[in-house]
Order: structure tokens, then C-alpha cells, then sequence
């Protein structure tokens, strides 16, 4: 999980995921107060890890004929992407 840069202090799992969902809004240390932005490579795992997988499922890999079981399942996989990325990301202070 991230540190702040500064004072090494964990941030939440809930404030990194709160951050995707607000358009990878700054998280401010608990602590220090030090703002951190998201990094550029970051955003591109949180795509990765949500839009694409649920993208290529629902257009090119879904194996039924029923559209609403596929948008179902294709949310699904955005969701577990979703909740996986906080462990993957990585903030960087902002100066």
C-alpha cells in the first residue's frame, strides 16, 4: 500500500480507491498534510486493471447470447479490477 513521501504514513486502501472514482483526485496525508497526485503510469494500471478487461470481455470474449448476463459479468470485472488497483498504484507528492 502507498506511504506518503514525507512521513511515511499509510494511506487507506478506501482514500486511494475514494481518489480513483472523484477523476484521481489529490490524497493529503493524514499525518503531514502533504498532497499527493497519481503518476501517469498509475492511471494507465487503474485502465488496465478496469476499462479494458471489461472492454474486451463484453465485445470480444463473452460466450452468451444474452446481452444483460454479459453487461452483468462485464461490470463484475470492472468492479474486481477496481478493488484490486489500490494495492497497485503509486502517488507522488505534488510540489
Amino acid at each position: 500500500m502507498q506511504k506518503c513521501e514525507k512521513c511515511n504514513t499509510h494511506f487507506s486502501w478506501s482514500k486511494i480507491y475514494e481518489s480513483f472514482w472523484l477523476n484521481y483526485k489529490p490524497i493529503n496525508c493524514n499525518e503531514c498534510d502533504t498532497t499527493h497526485k497519481i503518476t501517469t503510469p498509475s492511471r494507465i494500471i487503474f485502465v488496465s486493471l478496469t476499462i479494458f478487461p471489461m472492454l474486451s470481455f463484453g465485445y470480444f470474449l463473452s460466450p452468451f447470447s444474452n446481452g444483460l448476463v454479459t453487461l452483468g459479468i462485464a461490470i463484475f470485472i470492472l468492479l474486481i479490477g477496481s478493488l484490486l488497483a489500490p494495492f497497485l498504484v503509486t502517488y507522488k507528492e505534488s510540489l
